[in-house]
């Protein structure tokens, strides 16, 4: 919908007037992991257009999840108007106003469909008090030739003003035994649908190849995505290629298109009407660049922002036309480079008035009289405000963990140390409360996913909690996270995992012998290719780590390239692991005599983006060669653990394992 993130600040303030939050006290369970553990409250914001209510879903037990209006009004009570189970019914992903009395809201549900995980979208309507319920996406019926389990999404909330959502949605040909209307339709299509009525006008034609549409926010669709198959195959191929169409209409042209392995070519992501042009990711001297490309046959380029030294990953857009305001990058810290000048100065003025804190612009009203604002910092997992800027008024809403509203959190310092080659890491140190040190201290090295993904500064609620339990904590960026541009990036964790792992490993070294932690009381904890580098860590570093923890890790490179084959992933992970002897030396399910460290495992049975398999294969190989190893297996959960009662029994058990 809407997005923009901002850490600027210095510049001249507006006078505000910071009001009492209107939230209410949250109960707070007892020990450090039941506050840690328990998830974000607030999943998504949405302001109406007239900006006068709220919808909010908040995070209930059990993952069940509910959707609440309130007024903006101050004192105003919320009304809850949708609830989810989180199970077999599905849960809320997030919700919108279409108009000020309906909304649109995505539900999605996981299962198990012989033997693989799959998750279905639906897109649905209701209003604001509760009722009218509607079905936006395609119904789906017995007639099907296959499963497709695409809701659709929304591509523009104000395409006629109507009350209308142009929407993208999946038709799948029907079989036309003992019916004469059946459906031959097939692919992704963009319609306008009826929010109130359902009915649906036809935009673009269903495209069997297309995986999604960009709009200008005005209700044209202008770009269109698309990703084919090899040959006769089931494999996609690694490359989605792009096409425009003239503002005007007529035929699809081709755009460019973007490498999935390489990322080399234009990603166009926006669309910018006043200029007929397409804003997106394009590499400019081995490093992500926003660049803008006319949407006609010139195609001409044009760099809108370029870095020397990071990429920039994020193009910035507000209001319900979805409006380009800017770009930003993370160095040490999130920055923003804000083309609005209004905007830039009420960013400036909103971190100022918060202590510097980083600013998102979560949602605005149509004519952008108010905006739903959520500041954050190392040191505040967030709150969600509304800002009026014609009163100069700032009002709290919404705290994103209640749990912690009463502890002390842990400053997050940007640190670089050397890597084994000399060459020097950039990362994040924690240290627990009060301490300015980490000498004597039981220590972790906590290595990001991915692997294209990097660690930035702000609240982390994972390093936070270790931090909390008396541990100094290191995030490093090591070379193969992304962020970084290509040189280091190499090419990628997986195929260039001597030097990832190199990287990390050094990092536990330098906690011991440049910061002085305990080297009898070091330990690595991971999450995803965080996992699978603890692992390999122990592999490659076997009397370094004390103890290991691997969440939802991938243990066996040949495993996970014949899991993706499944899902027609094969051809694009095989490029990306690459083909030789390292996928043996880099699986440490097939090195598992070498670990000597103690081992403990967690993982989701519904995760799918690793498979469950490759925690019980690491599990076999680790008993098979009689080293001590431990398995968690939470059910029908993803690769996030959303649950915040898995979360707390996951933190429980990781503290009683860790030496301390």
């Amino acid at each position: 919908m809407i997005s923009m993130r901002t850490a600027v600040s210095g510049l001249s303030a507006l006078a505000l007037a910071v009001l009492p939050a209107t939230t209410p006290a949250h109960a707070q369970g007892a020990g450090v992991a039941t506050h840690f553990g328990a998830m974000e409250s607030i999943i998504d914001v949405s302001l109406s257009p007239d900006g006068k209510r709220l919808a909010y879903v908040f995070q209930d037990v059990n993952r069940t999840r509910r959707l609440f209006t309130i007024d903006t009004s101050e004192g105003a009570v919320p009304r809850r108007i949708l609830a989810s189970d989180g199970g077999s019914g599905g849960n809320i992903s997030w919700c919108g106003w279409v108009t000020n009395e309906r909304l649109a809201c995505q539900i999605y549900v996981r299962g198990n469909v012989v033997g693989n995980i799959r998750s279905a979208t639906s897109i649905i309507a209701l209003n604001a008090d509760g009722g009218g319920h509607r079905l936006l996406s395609n119904r789906r019926n017995d007639r099907s030739l296959y499963a497709d389990y695409r809701g659709g999404s929304v591509l523009d909330w104000s395409s006629d003003g109507t009350g209308s959502l142009l929407m993208t949605r999946s038709y799948v040909p029907e079989s036309n035994i003992a019916t004469h209307v059946a459906s031959s339709a097939q692919g992704l299509g963009v319609d306008l649908v009826d929010v109130v009525s359902g009915r649906a006008r036809r935009v673009e034609a269903p495209n069997r190849d297309a995986i999604y549409f960009l709009s200008d926010g005005n209700g044209n669709v202008r770009v269109m995505a698309t990703l084919a198959a090899r040959g006769n195959t089931s494999q996609y191929e690694s490359v989605v290629r792009y096409f425009y169409r003239a503002g005007g209409g007529g035929r699809w042209e081709p755009l460019s298109q973007i490498d999935l392995v390489s990322e080399e070519g234009f990603e166009p992501v926006a669309v910018d009407p006043a200029t007929n042009r397409a804003y997106g990711f394009q590499k400019i001297d081995g490093r992500k660049a926003v660049v803008a490309m006319t949407l006609d046959s010139a195609r001409t380029v044009s760099t809108i922002y370029a870095h020397p030294e990071v990429d920039v990953d994020d193009v910035m857009r507000v209001g319900r036309d979805g409006r380009i305001v800017g770009v930003s990058y993370a160095t040490e810290k999130r920055h923003a480079v804000i083309t609005d000048p209004k905007l830039a100065e009420m960013a400036a003025a909103l971190s100022k008035a918060l202590g510097g804190k980083q600013i998102m612009i979560a949602d605005a009203a149509a004519d952008e009289s108010r905006y739903v604002i959520r500041a954050d910092s190392d040191t505040d997992a967030g709150t969600y405000f509304l800002f009026t800027p014609a009163a100069k008024e700032l009002r709290p809403l919404l705290e994103v963990r209640p749990s912690l509203a009463n502890l002390k959190l842990s400053p997050v310092k940007p640190v670089t140390y050397p890597a084994a080659d000399g060459t020097m890491v950039p990362g994040y140190l924690t240290l627990p409360p009060g301490r300015s040190d980490a000498k004597g201290l039981p220590a972790i090295v906590l290595p990001h996913g991915g692997p294209s993904a990097r660690d930035e500064w702000g609240f982390d609620w994972l390093s936070q909690y270790f931090a909390q339990s008396g541990f100094a904590v290191l995030q490093p960026n090591y070379r193969g996270s992304s962020g970084y541009g290509d040189q280091w990036f190499l090419n990628n964790g997986y195929q260039s995992w001597p030097t990832a792992i190199g990287d990390i490993a050094d990092g536990g070294r330098w906690l011991v012998s440049g910061q002085g932690a305990d080297p009898a009381r070091l330990s690595i904890v991971g999450w995803s290719y965080g996992g699978y580098a603890a692992l390999q860590s122990g592999v490659v570093a076997p009397d370094l780590f004390k103890a290991i923890v691997a969440i939802a890790p991938v243990t066996d490179l040949q495993q996970l390239r014949d899991e993706s084959a499944k899902v027609g992933l094969g051809h694009i992970r095989t490029r990306m692991l690459g083909t030789g002897p390292h996928l043996r030396q880099g699986s440490p399910a097939q090195n598992a005599d070498t670990i000597t460290a103690p081992v403990l495992m967690f993982h989701g049975t519904f995760d799918q983006n690793v498979d469950v398999e490759q925690a019980r294969t690491m599990r076999r190989a680790l008993q098979g060669k009689s080293k001590r190893v431990e398995l968690i297996e939470y059910p029908e959960l993803a690769h996030s653990l959303e649950s915040g009662e898995a979360r707390i029994d996951m933190l429980r058990r990781i503290s009683a394992f860790l030496p301390k």
